[in-house]
């Protein structure tokens, strides 16, 4: 099954850019040099895109890992929407189609490249004295058959020198797949653009209140900081943390939850990048739980790293704070290491009187923190789609994608992260950091 899955994926891949291929190359080129150029282009963006993947999972040297990451993880960004933008271009191909071949019938033959024969020049008798070039109208009575010109068409006197006049049915086909293609290839290329602008630049904040029907009223306006999903790795770096760091401490919260999925890498390699993460700073402290990606980091060093930064790991413990209990799972994806989450550890035995926030990376932990009568549950995971229409996917896979819904007497929230895996790219879905205000019944 897993042989028949890779093949149809393959097949997939394959037949999605032999597609770009032809609308961006084939069908805008009449020389084989543009056209291998073009299959080059989309081959070269391919090995560098895998070549990337591979790098990163096999923990190759650093070095080689950026060197690949930037146009290898673009390029995926940039194959997307060249193929949604190719797409998009055959409802609009016959549209411009149909204007130009109504524009040319109105203009009517001449201006519609049909050529007119040349007016026959009237014989001059041998011997007659030269005549200086003047309009003369023709003689009357019938005019002799006369062979066609070389060159000319047997009936409207177009050439025949293989080339099409203007606006003609092959030319305007190839000018409306140029009009095509490079208006696809634009959209794309501004997408990407603006999509990684938006990630480079750093996290906006996203304010919400959550009403707990158990929290005090001392704690009513209690902040949590929640931040998810920062991935730093060969692409998001060091500055890129620090953007992090000052955007949560401008926010000045009580509390600041890390809720997994912190980098892409091991500690060797990115412990510079995570070290501006030790300027953390909230009254009541930082907490961290795993995301799937620390299991495929070294999650047992990471959390020995985190506790050096700063923040204090909950390893499926709870933590009792004045107000409300604080509890963290681990990742499901830890399972495979015999980490994975473990609710009865963290919330068997605590009072449920008391208001619980829990912190857990993936959204489809929300069903067995409805079992545990936990009030909140903070997640990430999702990137809210991040490349639309990835949201489609994600939102298939998870019970909520982004922000904030209730199950039973249970909120979820869920953020669509800091960062960006893969493509340093979001289109559709901007990244966050979100201060959560809690509300207090009985304020």
């Amino acid at each position: 099954m897993v042989i028949v899955f890779l093949l149809v994926v393959v097949s997939v891949i394959v037949g999605a850019n032999w597609y770009v291929w032809r609308r961006l190359f084939r069908d805008t080129t009449r020389t084989p040099g543009g056209r291998r150029a073009g299959a080059v282009v989309l081959a070269g963006g391919w090995a560098l895109a895998i070549g990337a993947l591979v790098a990163e999972r096999a923990g190759a040297p650093f070095w080689l890992q950026r060197t690949l990451a930037w146009p290898g993880f673009l390029w995926l960004a940039l194959s997307i929407y060249l193929l949604l933008g190719v797409v998009a271009g055959e409802v609009v191909r016959p549209l411009l189609l149909r204007l130009l071949e109504r524009r040319d019938a109105r203009r009517g033959p001449a201006d519609a490249g049909v050529a007119r024969p040349a007016p026959r020049p009237e014989p001059i008798p041998a011997g007659a004295p030269p005549q200086e070039a003047v309009s003369q109208e023709p003689p009357d009575g019938p005019v002799p058959d006369e062979p066609p010109t070389e060159g000319a068409g047997p009936e409207t006197g177009t050439t025949t020198s293989g080339e099409e006049p203007a606006h003609s049915g092959p030319s305007r086909r190839l000018f409306v797949s140029r009009v095509v293609a490079g208006a696809a290839a634009a959209a794309a290329v501004g997408t990407v653009g603006a999509g990684t602008y938006g990630v480079l630049d750093g996290p906006g904040v996203k304010r919400v209140t959550v009403p707990l029907a158990k929290l005090p009223r001392a704690a009513h306006g209690f902040r949590i900081a929640v931040v998810s999903d920062v991935h730093l790795g060969p692409v998001l770096g060091r500055g890129f943390a620090q953007k992090v760091v000052d955007t949560i401490n401008s926010t000045q919260p009580d509390l600041i939850a890390v809720v997994g999925d912190l980098v892409d890498g091991s500690v060797k390699d990115l412990g510079p990048a995570a070290a501006p993460l030790a300027r953390l700073r909230a009254r009541h402290g930082t907490y961290f739980v795993t995301g799937n990606h620390e299991y495929f980091s070294g999650a047992g060093q990471w959390i020995e790293q985190v506790r050096r930064l700063g923040m204090r790991p909950l390893e499926n413990a709870r933590t009792e704070l004045p107000w409300f209990d604080l509890a963290g799972v681990n990742d499901v994806a830890g399972e495979s290491e015999g980490q994975g989450p473990d609710f009865a550890r963290a919330l068997g035995d605590r009072d449920t009187t008391r208001a619980c926030v829990l912190l857990a990376h993936q959204p489809v932990q929300i069903h067995e923190a409805v079992e545990h009568h936990v009030d909140l549950q903070l997640s990430g995971h999702t990137h809210g789609g991040q490349l639309w229409p990835g949201n489609l996917v994600a939102a298939a896979a998870n019970p909520t994608l982004a922000g904030l819904e209730r199950y039973g007497d249970t909120q979820l929230y869920v953020s669509r992260g800091a960062g960006a895996w893969g493509p340093p790219t979001r289109v559709g879905a901007p990244s966050d950091i979100t201060v959560i205000e809690l509300a207090s019944a009985q304020a």
